[in-house]
């Protein structure tokens, strides 16, 4: 039995608060230093015992708990809240001359004798928020609004790890301003999923992040992967910091995420040299920027100086002019995704942009093209939407020769010729072929990544040689694969080969949730997949479920429900999963005739490499049976599970006489061997 269980309320109580506190000072590392000093799987073994134990003693619970991240169920609709200071905004400069006046502006404000320091901050292009803390404890967090009231959207701020849902130490009360914003590589995620799915895509990070936010499902924006810098203070007792730098440096002693690439300037013409410095450097940014803000350092200068209506006059933000090109569309041609997605994409003349030479820019879709009126041949203006993905604003008409022409999207696949549909209510043009081959080559890369089959060795270069060789026609022809097979193959030696078919066959015990997951059907990703996987326990059984049992499964919605039915009424689809079924690969979520959760209660350990599972794989397994897999050797550990080159684990395991299981033995306990 599980130590937990055995803790009286007192004692309980004592152990959650050591782990928020643990889980806390680990988030900061990582979400915010970007430091972290334990493994993901020794904080993933915290968190889930701090939620056993929530869920043992529901009255620990606490709003502020790390385990209170992801939220729950949508909410009905947001609510208002009056910020306890105006959430003012930036005045404008747009150039050099609107700088120097502003400066003017405060040199007037000065005291005979007084200088002034300028303190210059990135502005990050995301959305405003305000966040509110009483006694320590994040209580309500808000978007501007009008300034003084605005949207409370409390539980979608929780989702983002940056945001402290406890500080350090007692502070009485606490309003922070800061930008909340979506990473560029969250967006560029976030976009070719929507694009891959025929959904309309963000025009920009700060779209993407605007919308995430003022959306009523947390679940949503905790997949999002937003973050959040801070900024500043509205309101605040208990606290009393000097100048503007002290104010960014006691944030971050309290616990947020400061962006520290700012600078302090006495001299007006060094600043404005910084400012035409980062109108190029942005670009390498992991973040989009729009400009620099300016203010003024000094807290008695800021108070002297006061606001307007709408902005303080001791702060304006400097403005990057957009960056665009005018180039030519030499040609429009379609290009085919995993799930048989039409996509126009614009080939372009050369033109150098936000740091890079574009020659491509996604056209997304039929409806977009026609709407823009772009054709081949047209000039056209150019810009990278976000700083990242190129995209053309507009067509240029009047610059026509009259030699341009209009493009219509083809009515078979470019690849493979079979017809296209377009289903109703959606954008997106679909190639009907199954076995079309731009289709099966990403269809392939997916079935063997890293969260799906995680086949190592078998990238995109090597599955595209096997293609072109004639070996392989669908995932199930990967486990057919022979070393005489793979000699003539490139960059694939002796060891490579040996090694990848070593990976092919190790995959075939990956879980069911993974092998849902490989196979690519729309709409169901990672999250689905195991959720499927849990209600079903077998290829078989999900195979055959109707539509109408499906969407009574939490989050499964008609959308996933229908396509999943459809995947599995392809007979195509049908006949691959039967051969992956006779190569052996694995179809069920626990092994027929063993206790499902046998291992209930039970803590292994494990160390080493072992032969036949990887790491991932033999923790699957001990969860999916009721166990759970724990990173350090204690007196409550049930086995350790030895690999080879085992490390110091194995000696401690030894030394407190924990029962040590070798490969085969952990094999036989988890019912692999029956």
């Amino acid at each position: 039995m599980d130590r937990d269980l055995k803790l009286s309320q007192e004692q309980a109580l004592e152990r959650v608060e050591e782990l928020r506190r643990e889980l806390e000072k680990h988030n900061y590392r990582y979400y915010v230093l970007d430091d972290p000093v334990i493994p993901d799987d020794q904080y993933d073994q915290m968190l889930l015992e701090l939620e056993q134990l929530e869920k043992q003693f529901p009255a620990l619970v606490s709003p502020h708990s790390p385990t209170q991240r992801v939220g729950g169920k949508p909410r009905k609709g947001f609510t208002t809240t009056r910020h306890l200071t105006p959430m003012l905004s930036l005045a404008n400069a747009f150039d050099e001359g609107d700088l120097r006046e502003f400066d003017r502006r405060v040199r007037q404000a000065l005291l005979p004798g007084e200088t002034v320091e300028y303190v210059v901050e990135m502005k990050i292009d995301g959305l405003a928020v305000s966040l509110y803390y009483q006694d320590g404890l994040f209580v309500r967090g808000a978007t501007r609004g009008d300034g003084e009231t605005g949207e409370d959207i409390t539980e979608n701020l929780k989702t983002i790890k940056s945001v402290p849902l406890r500080l350090p130490r007692f502070v009485p009360a606490l309003e922070v301003r800061g930008e909340a914003y979506m990473p560029k590589s969250s967006f560029s995620r976030l976009n070719e999923a929507r694009e891959e799915a025929g959904e309309s895509l963000f025009a920009n990070p700060r779209n993407a992040a605007a919308g995430t936010l003022r959306q009523l499902d947390p679940r949503i924006a905790a997949s999002r992967r937003l973050d959040l810098f801070v900024y500043g203070i509205g309101f605040s007792r208990g606290v009393d910091p000097a100048g503007h730098v002290g104010v960014l440096d006691l944030l971050q002693e309290l616990g947020f995420k400061v962006n520290r690439r700012y600078q302090v300037f006495k001299h007006l013409d060094e600043l404005l040299d910084y400012c035409h410095q980062w109108q190029t450097e942005r670009f390498n940014l992991p973040y989009v920027i729009d400009g620099l803000v300016v203010k003024v350092n000094a807290l008695p200068l800021q108070e002297r100086l006061g606001a307007t209506v709408k902005s303080p006059r001791w702060a304006i933000a400097y403005k990057f002019p957009p960056e665009q090109a005018v180039t030519r569309v030499k040609n429009i041609f379609v290009r085919v995704g995993r799930t048989g997605v039409l996509t126009p994409t614009a080939e372009l003349e050369p033109v150098h942009l936000a740091g890079t030479t574009v020659g491509k820019a996604t056209l997304h879709n039929e409806d977009n093209i026609k709407e823009k009126d772009i054709r081949t041949g047209d000039l056209v203006l150019v810009h990278k939407a976000g700083d990242i993905i190129p995209e053309i604003i507009t067509a240029l008409p009047e610059k026509r020769t009259g030699r341009e022409e209009i493009w219509s999207m083809p009515q078979v696949c470019p690849a493979c010729s079979s017809p296209v549909v377009r289903a109703a209510g959606e954008a997106a043009v679909r190639c009907t072929g199954m076995a079309c081959p731009e289709r099966l080559w990403e269809g392939l890369v997916h079935f063997a990544s890293r969260n799906a089959m995680d086949i190592a060795g078998l990238g995109p270069a090597v599955i595209a040689q096997l293609l072109s060789a004639g070996l392989i026609a669908d995932p199930a022809d990967i486990y057919t694969l022979k070393e005489d097979d793979l000699m003539p193959l490139e960059r694939l030696g002796p060891k490579s080969i040996r090694n990848l078919l070593g990976a092919i066959d190790q995959s075939k015990g990956a879980s069911l949730g993974r092998l849902v997951f490989a196979l690519g059907i729309r709409h169901v990703g990672e999250r689905a997949a195991k959720i499927l996987a849990n209600h079903y326990g077998s290829l078989d059984r999900l195979m055959f479920a109707s539509q109408e049992e499906l969407v009574q499964i939490p989050e499964i919605g008609p959308k996933i429900a229908a396509s999943i039915v459809d995947f599995f009424d392809h007979e195509q689809n049908q006949a691959v999963i039967n051969k992956l079924i006779k190569a052996g690969v694995n179809t069920y979520h626990e092994k027929e005739g063993q206790d499902s959760k046998h291992l209930h209660g039970k803590i292994f350990v494990l160390t080493g490499t072992l032969d036949e599972l990887s790491r991932q794989q033999a923790r699957e397994l001990v969860e999916s049976l009721g166990g759970k897999v724990t990173s350090s050797v204690s007196r409550n550990t049930s086995y350790v599970v030895a690999g080879k080159n085992p490390g110091s684990k194995y000696d401690k395991a030894l030394a407190m006489g924990v029962t040590i299981l070798g490969e085969k033995e952990f094999k036989k306990l988890t019912g692999q061997y029956l």
